[in-house]
């Protein structure tokens, strides 16, 4: 329809001028921040999905491919994010990022001493126990090494205490958030979890049933089928990973603390357990998290546990 080419400043002013009309653009990192600023001109806003504009680039990727894909009835777009979000998404890619350095360091701290004879166990709960080895006389290390060594474990503990800042103000956040809060009363879903839920889902009111959003987060099975014959493989993952790893690790921790108790466990979870390995229920117990995050958002009530229901 047109084909011009405008400067930041030109294109807000071109945009404020222009009659009302449907403005379309592939998602990416800046486009929410676009779309908020054109949706306050009064144009309709579509961001089109990368995954889904790639079916209809012919030979090469540009924006008329995007525009083309815009313009088919049947497809989904990604919802514009008020700045709110945005800054949630922030908190929570912010302390991501701290974990993994931290991970980082105390791998690359481990492999150093490994060098030296010094076998240290993996995690950071067991730093303590690694800053005693380190400070032992009997551990012979050059005092060089000793020095770096505790600039390692200076950077982790900085970093440990910013995640711990960070964890604070999830919790903050998410408490005084009605659909969070809802959220957070579902077995294994914490703060960080409903962060990431609200950070980066789509508003949950715009899938039709539990099964939608679980299948949006890519916790359902890849399908190889044809000739009417359905062939179900590994769970897809085409969704939003952040939040499918959470589910999962949360998932984890619920059929840990299930096992512990014995004959009061979950039955659900026990005939499971019995029949596949714990990781498969994992994602299988991630499936139904998805979809009772639904149900305690969409119909604005805390879960409740069945036997007592």
């Amino acid at each position: 329809m047109l084909r011009k080419k405008l400067s930041r400043a030109q294109f807000s002013r071109y945009m404020e001028r222009h009659t009302r009309c449907i403005f379309a653009m592939e998602a990416c990192g800046s486009a929410h921040h676009w779309g908020q600023l054109i949706a306050e001109f009064g144009h309709e806003v579509r961001l089109v999905p990368p995954v889904y504009a790639k079916q209809y680039m012919k030979r090469h990727k540009n924006d008329t491919a995007d525009a083309e894909a815009a313009s088919r009835p049947t497809m989904r777009f990604v919802s514009v994010k008020p700045l709110a979000q945005q800054a949630q998404a922030m908190v929570y890619r912010s302390r991501d990022i701290l974990v993994r350095q931290g991970t980082q360091l105390i791998n690359a701290l481990r492999g150093h001493l490994t060098e030296f004879g010094v076998v240290a166990p993996q995690g950071i709960t067991q730093l303590k126990k690694l800053t005693a080895v380190i400070d032992a006389p009997e551990t012979e290390l050059p005092e060089l090494e000793r020095q770096l060594a505790h600039d390692y474990i200076d950077m982790v503990e900085t970093l440990t205490a910013r995640i711990a800042v960070l964890d604070r103000t999830l919790r903050k956040v998410t408490a005084a958030d009605e659909k969070t809060a809802y959220m957070r009363t579902v077995p294994g879903v914490g703060p960080t979890t409903a962060a990431a839920i609200e950070a980066f889902a789509p508003s949950l009111d715009s899938f039709r049933r539990g099964r939608d959003f679980a299948a949006w987060l890519g916790l359902v099975p890849k399908q190889h089928s044809t000739g009417g014959k359905e062939r179900l493989g590994k769970v897809s993952k085409m969704g939003q990973r952040d939040i499918r790893k959470l589910l999962i690790s949360g998932a984890m921790a619920v059929i840990r603390w299930e096992f512990r108790k014995g004959d009061d466990a979950n039955p659900w979870i026990a005939r499971l357990l019995a029949r596949k390995s714990s990781l498969v229920a994992a994602v299988a117990l991630a499936n139904k998290m998805a979809r009772m995050i639904w149900a305690t958002v969409t119909r604005k009530q805390n879960y409740r546990i069945p036997a007592a229901t």
